[in-house]
């Protein structure tokens, strides 16, 4: 086909590869009334202070939620191990808080650069204000000042990460990572009649074996819930550009696939920050005697198999229920009278 003025080919603005464009039916063709705005530019989150406002929330009470545990233990050996035991979910709250706040801050900015600055900022605020919080309630020691510096820290990596391009994406993987955390909490109060369900008895091994399946039955659910929660974001997304501007950049599948497995991304983020920031703690917890090191390992090993988990689970949802809007192709007049 040719490129010449006044073709179809060269009247198409570069989009990038996970966009394109689509009229409403009935919406004028000439390119002006249904144009997307700014010039095919993508459109902003939905929702996006509303689920700043709900991660705040969550990784207040996360924070609330470890203090009083800590505070309640009768030993200072006991409040080691449940530090390091809650850390992981602190840690996970505040990358999505960070994000969400960034997100809302940068929602409607364009200019990549100056949309990063402003994420990055907006995230440093949280980390700050999440660190000065622990700081003033906490116990003055050094787990204390572990958790304080690795909360700022994940606030920071999800504020910088939130500066992507693709507002709705980080949006959907926010609420997805929100949906999932909320999920695993709630499950909680299911995780003993489970283990009775999959054959916990009086033997160690039994237990293990209980306990290995419940734990795959958790990453499966949130895996779910991740990918349902991250589709229906992207559709909500998409249906509310279309009713206010017309015409929208319609995401494609690998922005499914990235919003899907995004809540399972953060999970092994979460990992890596505590594996870095948080290492002294874990080690700390893990000297108490030899039951504890054994159950830091197998904490660690855990938590990286439910990553994995709710990352594949959760992108193969999204996928799916995508590809289930998908219609027949449409073939070009052009194509059909050359064939």
């Amino acid at each position: 086909m040719s490129k010449q003025p006044g073709s179809s080919t060269a009247a198409e603005p570069d989009q990038p590869a996970t966009e394109r464009t689509v009229t409403p039916a009935g919406s004028p063709s000439d390119g002006t009334a249904g144009a997307t705005p700014a010039g095919g530019r993508l459109a902003p989150a939905p929702g996006a202070l509303v689920l700043a406002v709900l991660s705040l929330g969550w990784l207040a009470a996360m924070l609330w939620s470890t203090r009083a545990a800590i505070t309640s233990a009768a030993a200072g050996v006991t409040a080691l191990s449940l530090s390091a035991y809650a850390l992981p979910g602190v840690i996970t709250a505040a990358l999505v808080a960070g994000a969400a706040v960034a997100l809302a801050a940068t929602n409607r900015l364009d200019r990549a650069t100056l949309r990063f600055l402003v994420a990055v900022g907006a995230g440093l605020l949280v980390g700050l204000a999440a660190a000065v919080a622990v700081n003033l309630t906490y116990a003055d020691n050094a787990t204390t000042n572990t958790i304080a510096g690795t909360t700022a820290a994940a606030a920071i990596i999800g504020g910088a990460a939130a500066g992507a391009r693709n507002a709705r994406v980080v949006g959907a993987v926010g609420a997805a990572t929100l949906g999932a955390q909320v999920f695993v909490v709630l499950f909680s109060r299911a995780r003993d009649p489970l283990s009775d369900l999959f054959g916990a008895g009086d033997t160690q091994q039994s237990m293990l074996d209980a306990a290995k399946w419940v734990s795959r039955t958790e990453s499966l659910l949130a895996g779910l819930i991740a990918g349902l929660v991250a589709y229906l974001y992207l559709a909500w997304a998409r249906r509310r550009a279309e009713r206010r501007d017309g015409a929208v950049a319609e995401l494609r599948w690998p922005a499914y696939l990235v919003a899907g497995a995004g809540a399972g991304l953060l999970l092994l983020l979460t990992e890596v920050i505590i594996r870095v920031g948080g290492r002294g703690l874990l080690d700390l917890a893990a000297a108490l005697s030899e039951a504890d090191q054994v159950a830091q390992t197998a904490l660690g090993t855990s938590r990286v198999d439910n990553g994995i988990w709710v990352l594949f689970v959760g992108a193969l949802t999204a996928l799916v229920l995508f590809g289930r809007t998908l219609g027949p192709r449409a073939v070009d007049d052009e194509d059909e009278s050359g064939s």
